[in-house]
This record gives structure tokens, C-alpha cells and sequence, in this order.
């Protein structure tokens, strides 16, 4: 089976998931496949794909995992040698980590009366991992997936009364695969998986055929 996530999915949240279902099914051969594209699952490029964002192509079914929180952090040697911010206008004086060309969540552009733009950041990268790696290497303050820094105990989270996004994680596959057993063990293994990691109720089978709006 094919399975498609963004690079910071695929690489930090999804390995220990797929440990302990290959742990379950040691028959089962997956195939991971990571970028931040959309691949297409009608063409079937992928079998199953997560997505932070809702899917809208007909012929899909979809299940919303739970949602993912985005804050900022800092690591705690970047904050042993500067006074963590408490105010924009302060955050604004710290060197930030972001996006170099394409942000990848579009409904982050703006926070209060500051504008997003690749103007903010001195360590500009559209690899998530890059970025990550970066905040982890006390470069500066950059956003961190809440439920991925919990399993860092180093970064120290920043601002977190006032700046905070929200993006939905959604687990999709082809209608026409819900009848195949190894496609389901998989689909259902990372919904609750998923859930778990998000902090989620545990993962209804509420899975949805995708419909024009």
C-alpha cells in the first residue's frame, strides 16, 4: 500500500505509528511516500493520504482525525541566551524561522495587525523538516505543531496566550478501496493513531464521501 503525508508527518509523527502496526501486520508492505504536493488519489498515486487540508475531490472518502494546533517555540538554548518575548512587537525583534517562497498552510497569513510574509523570517525554508531542524538547533523562534513539541521537552513554548493557529488533519482514500481488507487495518489503525497523537476523542468510523460544496 501507498501512503502520502507532508514531510514533517511522514518523518516525525508517522514512523512509531507504523512500527507498531507492521508490529500487528508484518505482512503488510507500505510505502511512504512524503511531499507536501497533493498527490492525486483518483489517479491513485497514493492509497491513503494525510492531509491538513479538507479534500474536495468526488470519489474520495474522508475522516477528520481531529485538529492540529500550531504554536510558537523556542529552544531552551536559544532562551538561555535571550529573554523570551512577550508582545509582537517584541517577537518581531527575535530572529524567526518560516517559509521561503509557498506557505504551507494558507489560512496562516495574518496575526492581529501583522501581515505574514517571507519579509518576517531571517531563516526562510519550505521544508518543514528544515525548519524544525532549525528550531531545534536554537536558531531562532518558529512555529511547532503543539503535539509534536509535547514529545520535545526542550522547546519552550512562546506567546502561546496570544498566537496559535488551528489546521484540521484528515485521513482520505478512494471510495472504491473501503472493501479492501489490508486498505481498511491500515486506514482505521492510523485514524486512532492519529487521534491519540492529536489529543482526539478516539476516531469515530465516520468516514465521509467527499461532495461539492
Amino acid at each position: 500500500m501507498r501512503l502520502t503525508a507532508s514531510e514533517l508527518v511522514g518523518a516525525e509523527v508517522l514512523p512509531p505509528i507504523l512500527a507498531r502496526f507492521h508490529e500487528r501486520h508484518p505482512g503488510v508492505v507500505i510505502e511512504l511516500n512524503l511531499s507536501n504536493r497533493t498527490e492525486d488519489l483518483l489517479l491513485r498515486e497514493a492509497d491513503i493520504a494525510v492531509r491538513m487540508v479538507r479534500p474536495e475531490e468526488i470519489g474520495l472518502v474522508a475522516r477528520l482525525v481531529g485538529q492540529t494546533t500550531i504554536s510558537l517555540y523556542a529552544h531552551r538554548y536559544y532562551a538561555a541566551r535571550h529573554s523570551l518575548p512577550r508582545t509582537l512587537e517584541e517577537l518581531l525583534q527575535h530572529p524567526l524561522i518560516g517559509y521561503d517562497t509557498a506557505i504551507s498552510a494558507p489560512n496562516i497569513t495574518k496575526v492581529d495587525t501583522i501581515v505574514i510574509t517571507r519579509d518576517l523570517f531571517s531563516l526562510r525554508t519550505d521544508s518543514d523538516l528544515a525548519q524544525l531542524a532549525a528550531l531545534r538547533a536554537g536558531y531562532g523562534i518558529g512555529g511547532c505543531q503543539d503535539a509534536l513539541a509535547r514529545q520535545n521537552p526542550d522547546l519552550l513554548p512562546v506567546m502561546h496566550d496570544t498566537i496559535r493557529f488551528e489546521l484540521p488533519m484528515w485521513l482520505v482514500m478512494h471510495k472504491d478501496l473501503r472493501a479492501s481488507r489490508r486498505v481498511r487495518l491500515l486506514y482505521d489503525f492510523l485514524a486512532d493513531s492519529l487521534a491519540k497523537y492529536l489529543g482526539a476523542p478516539r476516531s469515530e468510523k465516520d468516514d465521509r464521501a467527499v461532495q461539492r460544496a
